[in-house]
């Protein structure tokens, strides 16, 4: 397609693909969405899709991570468009860059059937300089029927400039000049009755974030400020194929969503009691009490938006000692193999943690995400990132127990 060209789109879910050629020296990208209404601006700051917040509240769009397909990267959003609610006219494809997009040889974007995987357009962008955002194109309704085309603006403001353009409200805070003070807020007037307070108002989008890799392996929660309040780790996976959510081929080939993931973590506390937070045998831990750690829900079949999340009261971050979040597969697959996951801690004060899971080449079935210590007061989260491969005749779980020396006891048990 050529920039500023249309066609329509003859299918209700599709899969918009964002490729790029990575390789040394190239920066790293990142796909977005924004839900806009006809006036051409978002709702609220729920309307804006990317990495920290991944999923629409409709369900009706979606991220579903970056894998390798041999000549180059690719990101992958979902969108049902049957399911976009009538009071959005369009959905706004972006991509932003910790460089410029200058320096990302082989930009394009292009739109599939998600069930056949036929492609319905493709648009190449040329010519990109010092951009560090771009509008690469937008999936637009027209008369109850959709259509897109190619846009190929480019922002030199990086996502930050491009989301506010759309009227989303980012997290940049400011501070007083040096040697300067804020100005305290002035005393209330004398009343009979202290006024009730105004209600908070809603909390911008953040848009930083915090990449564990094998070069910057470990991140200080204490140094950020995360010593109080919860913490959230989600892990979310999509299919490493064409076809995305099938894993194998043929006759053998498995539904994603008929793939059963068990989030889970090991814990120790500084008093040497430990054991497992998992849904196996209801194991879900309590997050006001001893380990202080919380599985929400188990979500056997990917149907949840929200997935599976470990919640760690960190106003307990004294007590605990150490806690390996890690992950198996349940049921519906032999190996990881096929699928890349994406771990994302939350903390309650800095940027959101995250983790990839890539590149499996071994046939395991248990993966080590992340391994969060109390290091002399200081709470340090380490990336692992480690495929497990499982013995004949041990439970996958005890498996990375033996992996990391975790001395617990182990006998048979199963979900409800």
């Amino acid at each position: 397609m050529q920039k500023g060209a249309n066609i329509p789109v003859p299918t209700n879910r599709v899969r918009v693909e964002l490729g790029w050629q990575g390789g040394p020296g190239t920066p790293d990208v990142d796909a977005s969405a924004l839900l806009l209404t006809t006036a051409g601006k978002v709702r609220s700051d729920d309307d804006f899709v990317f990495y920290n917040q991944p999923v629409h509240p409709s369900g009706a769009v979606r991220l579903e991570g970056k894998r390798q397909d041999g000549t180059g990267a690719l990101e992958t959003i979902e969108v049902e468009l049957s399911a976009v609610e009538q009071a959005i006219g369009t959905v706004v494809v972006a991509a932003s860059t910790d460089g410029t997009f200058g320096q990302v040889p082989g930009l394009f974007v292009r739109v599939l059937d998600a069930e056949s995987g036929v492609e319905t357009a493709r648009f190449d962008a040329t010519g990109a300089t010092s951009e560090t955002a771009f509008v690469l194109g937008e999936l637009y309704r027209r008369n109850e029927a959709w259509k897109f085309r190619a846009v190929g603006q480019g922002y030199s403001s990086g996502l930050a400039g491009l989301a506010t353009d759309f009227g989303i409200t980012v997290d940049e805070p400011a501070s007083p000049p040096s040697g300067q003070q804020a100005a305290p807020p002035p005393p209330a007037p004398p009343t009979q009755q202290a006024a009730p307070p105004p209600p908070a108002p809603a909390q911008p989008v953040q848009l930083s974030k915090i990449t564990l890799t094998k070069a910057a392996p470990a991140v200080s929660l204490t140094k950020q400020g995360a010593t109080s309040g919860a913490m959230r780790g989600n892990l979310s996976w999509s299919a490493r194929k064409p076809s995305r959510g099938w894993l194998k081929k043929g006759k053998d080939a498995v539904p994603l969503e008929d793939v059963d993931l068990d989030l889970s973590c090991l814990w120790e506390l500084q008093n040497g009691m430990k054991g497992i937070v998992h849904p196996i045998d209801n194991q879900f831990g309590s997050f006001d009490q001893p380990p202080y750690i919380q599985l929400d829900q188990d979500d056997r079949t990917g149907s949840s938006a929200a997935g599976e999340n470990l919640v760690i009261n960190l106003d307990h971050a004294a007590e605990i000692k150490r806690i390996l979040v890690f992950v198996v597969i349940h049921a519906g697959a032999s190996s990881f193999a096929g699928l890349d996951g994406v771990a994302t801690l939350y903390p309650p004060a800095g940027p959101p943690i995250e983790v990839r899971l890539d590149e499996c080449t071994v046939p395991s079935t248990a993966a080590s995400i992340a391994l969060i210590e109390n290091v002399d007061g200081e709470l340090i989260v380490r990336r692992e990132a480690k495929y497990i491969l499982v013995p004949p005749g041990v439970f996958k779980q005890q498996a990375v127990d033996i992996e990391y020396g975790w001395g617990m006891t182990w006998h048979a048990a199963s979900k409800d």
